[in-house]
């Protein structure tokens, strides 16, 4: 199983002169906390994923496909980054979007640094730019994404925008999905972290527990198979999250949230074949995360404006 929520860190014990080896580190050494930040659908959470070198973060080519603050660790010998993922910074006014732009700006307050993120294939909008003058004084480091479906021709006017928005950031082009440019994209916001030792075990790859992954994982192909018959109106429930290490097992019951009957004849689909299909997918990657055999069994209920009840947002950790 993987190292996920051993420990949780926060942005102040990147300075403290201890840390969890209990020994003050190399002064070379550095560690702290990276935000990315950037309007829906610049591919952050890809980026996340390939950082990290795991899956962590649910991806779709649907915008607001992350909801939640979501950490992933990656330890070096020279530093430890931890790469905060946060919800597209947008002007959606419903509870549930309130919430995930809150979750936004409330990490770049605990960065120590931000590392904004566009989408080098459709260039700078109007979206983008508010964004840029919101970080403009924290932004250091800028990752022109999408490098892969960019041509060189997309890519020189958005490079050349980015340093005219924030002049004097670095500003790398790069691919979260083929993994081009990542290394000097790393080796840029190691060394922008402050100096310090790890923060967390060296093991440990995300702040996140393995029920919530496996729940982003269920998410991430409702997303997908659903494609635009369904509204942002779907969550996803751990019921069941039980090890059986004696039959390399592990059964996880989900319980998958929607708010009308009809968005539930969606998901289910004609005889089931839907949720089967979303079923069998989510299993299959869950397998490779947890390297066992994973017995996955999805409900659907309807719990009607779910997506406005606090209580059941909270439950959700938004």
């Amino acid at each position: 199983m993987l190292p996920m929520s051993s420990t949780t860190a926060t942005p102040g014990d990147a300075h403290a002169a201890t840390a969890i080896q209990g020994t003050a580190a190399p002064a070379a050494h550095r560690a702290g906390f990276v935000t990315l930040v950037g309007r829906p659908n610049v591919g952050k959470s890809t980026l996340l994923n390939r950082l990290v070198g795991t899956k962590l973060a649910a991806v779709s080519a649907k915008p607001q496909t992350t909801r939640n603050r979501i950490v992933g660790i990656l330890t070096r010998s020279e530093a430890q980054i931890v790469l905060v993922d946060t919800p597209g910074i947008h002007g959606g006014s419903t509870p549930l979007n309130s919430r995930m732009v809150a979750a936004a700006r409330q990490s770049l307050g605990d960065a120590d640094v931000v590392l904004l993120v566009v989408d080098g294939a459709t260039g700078i909008g109007s979206l983008d730019r508010e964004v840029a003058a919101e970080v403009a004084t924290r932004v250091r480091i800028v990752a022109v994404n999408k490098s892969d479906v960019a041509t060189r021709q997309m890519l020189l006017p958005t490079c050349a925008e980015v340093a005219r928005l924030l002049p004097g950031a670095e500003v790398v082009p790069v691919s979260g999905l083929t993994g081009d440019n990542v290394e000097r994209l790393l080796t840029l916001v190691a060394a922008a972290l402050p100096a310090g030792p790890n923060l967390y075990p060296a093991e440990q790859v995300s702040e996140q527990s393995e029920r919530f992954l496996a729940s982003e994982i269920v998410r991430e192909q409702i997303v997908e198979q659903t494609r635009d018959e369904l509204p942002y109106t779907t969550a996803v429930v751990i019921d069941t999250f039980r090890e059986e290490p004696a039959r390399n097992l592990l059964v996880i019951q989900a319980t998958i949230l929607v708010e009308r009957a009809t968005q539930k004849g969606i998901v289910i689909g004609e005889r089931g074949r839907r949720i089967r299909s979303i079923g069998q997918a989510a299993r299959l990657q869950l397998e490779t995360i947890f390297a066992c055999r994973v017995f996955l069994e999805l409900h659907v209920k309807v719990v009607r404006e779910w997506s406005k009840d606090p209580r059941v947002l909270r439950e959700l950790g938004l």
